[in-house]
């Protein structure tokens, strides 16, 4: 796992902590009519958390705050709560208004047909409006406005979450630059992937990745992820999960760090894509000449274009050669790994493994 520390980084509150604030100042208006501005809710574990609130039509709100973590793009949005009584006793449901998505697909941590509200926030704004009325059965809308068009930043579409966002926390607190929300997303896309009966993914790092991986494999299902800077990460999680065969596909940029070893390629973390090149320039034979203007290129797409011009392009078999072993030996066998290089234009460089 990469690890990047910060220090002295404010904190900020979750989607969920939000919600359980403005469920809670609902819940007070409900039940007395009373428009209040400040509640305080807890986490299952006891934290406490104040928060301003704010009446928004037949709802109230709490504005997101993320502390220091800018690349949480649901700083400063509005989470809308209304509360209103059900039938019967001591039930609470909740539903999906503005913003915030249902889920569609099996593997996720609340069914599909459910809104895309998580365990966490469920149990802070349960016990958040039961601390206003304790007994009677209630209905809770949690709105975030603005939210579908958000969510498509997300990897909501990725996880078949239509409509919105997500209303996420697992502690009720935001942490700068912490990982543990990208990698549970992409645990929880994995075992969406595998929920539907694949036992084959496609590992991709980005975007245009995956566009070049469902072309080269005439992929057209759900069982391609993109894992960022974390291949070691989702292979660990396939692997445990027991899919059988997994196929990692990537520009050398990324793909080459993995045949060097590196699981996880931040480039603050990771390296040696020219020093893995150059290694296997040396064992497909290619001259000193080729292999020092290969190691002085200042890219990978100008080292990709001299491997071309020095016709050296079997080196590319070589390194997925390399990216299998390195990759089975992460997964110590469990998962049957293929490997494919490709470039910028999506041609395949090299492969290991079968093509289609």
């Amino acid at each position: 796992m990469c690890n990047h520390e910060r220090s002295a980084l404010r904190t900020g509150i979750t989607t969920g902590t939000c919600a359980a604030g403005a469920a809670k100042a609902a819940a007070i208006f409900l039940c007395s009519g009373e428009c209040v501005d400040v509640v305080s809710v807890r986490n299952p574990d006891g934290v406490e958390f104040v928060l301003h609130t704010f009446r928004d039509g037949e709802y109230f709100g709490v504005v997101k705050y993320s502390g220091d973590d800018r690349a949480d793009i649901t700083d400063g949005v509005k989470v809308l709560a209304r509360v209103e009584y059900a039938d019967g006793e001591g039930e609470i449901f909740f539903a999906a208004g503005e913003g915030v998505g249902t889920v569609t697909l099996p593997g996720l941590k609340v069914p599909p047909g459910d809104p895309a509200i998580n365990p966490v926030p469920r149990e802070m704004i349960s016990l958040a409006v039961r601390e206003v009325i304790p007994r009677k059965s209630l209905r809770v809308t949690v709105s975030i406005p603005g939210g579908e068009e958000l969510a498509k930043r997300t990897f909501n579409p990725r996880l078949g979450i239509i409509g919105g966002l997500s209303v996420l926390g697992t502690t009720g607190i935001v942490k700068p630059m912490n990982e543990d929300a990208l990698l549970s997303s992409l645990t929880l896309e994995l075992s969406m992937i595998y929920s539907l009966g694949f036992r084959e993914v496609y590992i991709t790092f980005a975007g245009t990745g995956e566009k070049f991986t469902r072309e080269i494999f005439h992929v057209g299902g759900r069982n391609v992820i993109q894992c960022g800077n974390y291949p070691g990460y989702v292979l660990d999680e396939a692997a445990g999960m027991g899919f059988t065969h997994a196929v990692i596909a990537g520009h050398p940029g990324k793909l080459l760090k993995v045949a060097a070893g590196s699981f996880c390629t931040h480039s603050r973390t990771s390296g040696g894509q020219l020093e893995a090149l150059c290694t296997h320039l040396a064992l497909v034979g290619a001259g000193v000449d080729v292999i020092r203007r290969v190691y002085h290129s200042n890219t990978t797409n100008e080292a990709i274009e001299l491997v071309r011009s020095a016709g050296m392009c079997d080196v590319w078999r070589s390194l997925a050669g390399a990216v299998v072993r390195k990759c089975m030996e992460r997964t110590r066998g469990v998962l049957e790994v293929d490997a494919v290089f490709f470039d910028n234009a999506g041609n395949v460089l090299g492969f290991e493994g079968g093509l289609p």
